[in-house]
C-alpha cells in the first residue's frame, strides 16, 4: 500500500507535513481581514501591511519591456543572464554605492529576485551541521534553506536600544568560529534601521576574525532618507567577505518580475552560478534588457524614494499624535512601532493581538513582530489614487485610531 506521507522529507515535517491546525501570522492577518470585510462590507479596509508597492515600474523601463518582449532575440533561455545585464548591474553599483572596479563578469550574476537567490546561496556553502547566523526580527526567507540543509540556526536579536543593529559582541564565540554565514538585511525590514558605515565595517572585521561569509540582503538598498546610500563592498575588505543580494523589486517597483543579482567576491559568485545553472534556465531575456533602460538612472530611483519619504513623513505625524512612539525610519517603507498596550478596556498580550484587534474593530491592517518584543510595521505603499488620496487615508487612520483610545 502506498504510503504518502512516509515519503515527505523531514525538513518540511515529516510524516506531519499538511496535517497542522497552526495558522501562521500572515495567514491570520488574510482571514481577519476577509472576516472584517464580511462583516461590514460598507467600511473600507485601510491595509498598512502591504510588503510591496503601490505603483507601476517607470515608464522609461516599462516601454524597454515592451519593445524587448517582440525582438526575436530575446526569444531563447537566458541561463546565467545577458551581459548587458551585468554591465547594467556594474554601472548601478558604481553610481548608486561608489562601488567601482567591478568585473561584471566575476562579480556579478543575475538572479530571478532575491528569494531565488536566497535559496540557491545555502546550496553553494552549507553542509548538514553548519552553524548559520540570522538577524531577527526578519525575513524568514533569509534562512529556511540553510535550515532545510541541515543547518543550526542562531538567532541574532535586534534590539531597539542597539539601533536594531546586531549586537556583534554578544554572540557567542563559539557560535561565531561555527558559523559559515551570517544573513543580514539593510536597510532593514521589519525595523526601517539604515546600516552606518561603522557598522558594515564592524560586520567585515566580525567575518575576517571569525571566517563568516556575510550575505547581505540589500533590497531596499536605494530606499534610504536623509543619509548616503551603502553597500557593505564599498568599505574596506568587503569584497573579499561579503556578498550583496539586490533586487529590483523595491528600487523600481518592479514586484513580479523578479529581477534581482548577486555580487560579490568571483568565487562565491561563481560558486553561486555553478547552483543557479542547474536550478534555473534563467530570467526572460526581455525583462533583462528592460532593466537595463533605468537601474543605473538616479533620477527614477529618486521620485521612488521621494513618493514614500512623503507618505512616511506623514505617517509619523497620524501615529505620534495618536500615541504611537514614532519616528522616521533610516530607509525602507516601513514603519516599526511598539504596539500599544491596550485599546478601551481591552488588554493586548502580544503585537499579534494588538493586530488582530484593529483588523477586526477598526478595519486597519498591520503585520505584528513579537520576536524581539512587541511591535507593528506599518507600511507607506497603502493604496491611493493620489496625493489628495493619501492624505484622506492618513487623515481617516488618525481618526479611527483616535476612537479606538489605544493604551501605550
Amino acid at each position: 500500500m502506498f504510503d504518502l506521507p512516509s515519503r515527505f522529507a523531514q525538513r518540511i515535517g515529516g510524516p506531519s507535513f499538511g496535517t497542522s491546525n497552526a495558522i501562521y501570522k500572515f495567514e491570520k492577518i488574510k482571514r481577519a481581514k476577509a472576516a472584517a470585510l464580511a462583516a461590514r462590507p460598507e467600511v473600507e479596509l485601510l491595509d498598512f501591511g502591504v510588503g510591496e508597492p503601490d505603483q507601476m515600474a517607470p515608464a522609461p523601463i516599462r516601454e524597454a519591456l515592451k519593445r524587448a518582449v517582440d525582438d526575436p532575440a530575446n526569444r531563447g533561455y537566458a541561463d546565467n543572464g545577458i551581459r548587458e545585464f551585468r554591465l547594467a548591474a556594474a554601472r548601478y553599483m558604481a553610481e548608486f554605492f561608489g562601488v567601482r572596479d567591478l568585473d561584471p563578469d566575476r562579480h556579478i550574476n543575475h538572479s530571478i529576485g532575491s528569494k531565488s537567490a536566497l535559496a540557491m546561496l545555502p546550496l553553494c556553502f552549507v553542509d548538514p551541521g553548519d552553524v548559520v547566523l540570522t538577524t531577527v526580527p526578519g525575513y524568514p526567507v533569509l534562512a529556511t534553506h540553510a535550515r532545510y540543509l541541515g543547518a543550526r540556526i542562531v538567532p541574532v536579536p535586534l534590539r531597539e536600544s542597539n539601533g536594531f543593529h546586531p549586537d556583534l559582541d554578544a554572540i557567542p564565540a563559539a557560535e561565531a568560529d561555527a558559523a559559515k554565514l551570517f544573513y543580514v538585511n539593510y536597510p532593514n525590514n521589519p525595523t526601517g534601521a539604515a546600516a552606518t558605515e561603522e557598522l558594515f565595517d564592524r560586520l567585515i572585521e566580525f567575518a575576517q576574525r571569525h571566517n563568516v561569509l556575510i550575505v547581505h540582503d540589500a533590497a531596499y538598498a536605494t530606499l534610504v532618507f536623509d543619509r548616503p546610500r551603502l553597500s557593505i563592498l564599498a568599505r574596506p575588505g568587503g569584497i573579499e567577505c561579503a556578498v550583496e543580494l539586490h533586487s529590483m523589486s523595491k528600487s523600481y517597483n518592479m514586484t513580479g518580475w523578479r529581477l534581482g543579482f548577486v555580487v560579490g567576491p568571483p568565487r562565491a559568485v561563481q560558486a553561486f552560478a555553478e547552483v543557479k545553472d542547474n536550478t534555473d534556465s534563467g530570467q526572460f531575456k526581455a525583462i533583462q534588457r528592460a532593466a537595463c533602460a533605468g537601474i543605473a538612472d538616479l533620477s527614477l530611483s529618486e521620485a521612488i524614494r521621494e513618493h514614500y519619504r512623503r507618505r512616511l513623513v506623514r505617517l509619523v505625524e497620524v501615529l505620534r499624535d495618536v500615541g504611537f512612539d514614532a519616528r522616521m525610519p533610516g530607509g525602507t517603507f516601513y514603519l516599526y512601532v511598539r504596539a500599544p498596550r491596550g485599546a478601551a478596556d481591552t488588554h493586548f498580550v502580544s503585537a499579534e493581538e494588538a493586530s488582530q484587534y484593529l483588523i477586526r474593530e477598526c478595519s486597519v491592517s498591520t503585520v505584528p513582530w513579537d520576536d524581539v518584543g512587541a511591535y507593528l510595521r506599518f507600511s507607506a505603499t497603502f493604496e491611493a489614487r493620489d496625493e489628495a488620496d493619501e492624505a484622506r487615508v492618513l487623515d481617516e487612520l488618525g481618526r479611527r485610531l483616535h476612537a479606538a483610545r489605544l493604551r501605550f
